[in-house]
């Protein structure tokens, strides 16, 4: 099998493998999109906006070093351990729905993991340089590896590995954060009890997201593995 050459990595019966992950990828666009949309129409009784929610969780946890500020985009809010701001879409910033608030709680989540050292996020930012330079040379070197030499295509599939890895500590990273999010707006009643519960689907939608991520790059490791093996035969 050792003619499988570039063209078998995009038409093969591995290919297969792939499918449940795509349309688990897929659903999970799709519930993320309409759970987020569902929830934007609804004002939070409280009347606070992402941003209020933001503040007033970092100042409760003690954190006054992070910012918090308006980045453009829908679903684009994250926080930046390396400039300790947290960033809120257009989506969230202003907004006073459930989703918002919801949302801006999980970022908060983030910074207080940055805060306390949570440790998989502390491992996530310490493999990160490595997986930035191996999410860009797997690929390349993995078309070479089966057009050439299985020595390149068995480091290929190393640097794939240490993109699946990132993609295994970043769960319990997000998960974490959502439980930390809300349990926060639980306590301190920043939500009612009744919204509450839309808050944790809109959280638990975005969640889905990065499982569908990993189960697709978990998916492509083993089809590459099952190519290699049929080289080597």
């Amino acid at each position: 099998m050792r003619g499988i050459g570039a063209y078998g990595l995009f038409y093969d019966p591995t290919f297969i493998i792939l499918i449940p992950a795509m349309l688990l990828s897929l659903y999970a666009q799709s519930k993320v999109s309409s759970t987020f949309k569902k929830y934007s129409g609804y004002r939070n009784s409280r009347g606070y906006t992402g941003k209020d929610i933001a503040e007033m969780i970092l100042r409760r946890s003690g954190i006054y070093d992070v910012r918090v500020e308006h980045v453009r985009g829908n679903l684009t809010d994250h926080y930046d351990p390396r400039k300790k701001v947290l960033k809120l879409s257009d989506s969230v910033y202003n907004s006073q729905s459930i989703a918002a608030v919801g949302v801006a709680a999980h970022e908060c989540g983030h910074a207080i993991q940055h805060n306390t050292g949570y440790t998989f996020l502390k491992v996530r930012h310490a493999i990160y340089p490595i997986v930035n330079i191996s999410s860009k040379l797997a690929m390349p070197i993995i078309i070479l590896g089966l057009i050439a030499s299985a020595f390149f295509l068995k480091l290929g599939i190393i640097l794939f590995s240490a993109v699946v890895l990132f993609q295994l500590v970043t769960l319990p990273v997000e998960f974490n954060a959502s439980s930390r999010a809300i349990g926060i707006l639980e306590s301190n009643a920043y939500l009612s009890y009744e919204e509450i519960v839309p808050a944790k689907k809109v959280l638990s939608a975005a969640a889905l997201t990065y499982v569908a991520a990993a189960a697709a790059s978990i998916s492509s490791l083993l089809r590459l593995l099952l190519i290699a093996g049929r080289r080597n035969d």
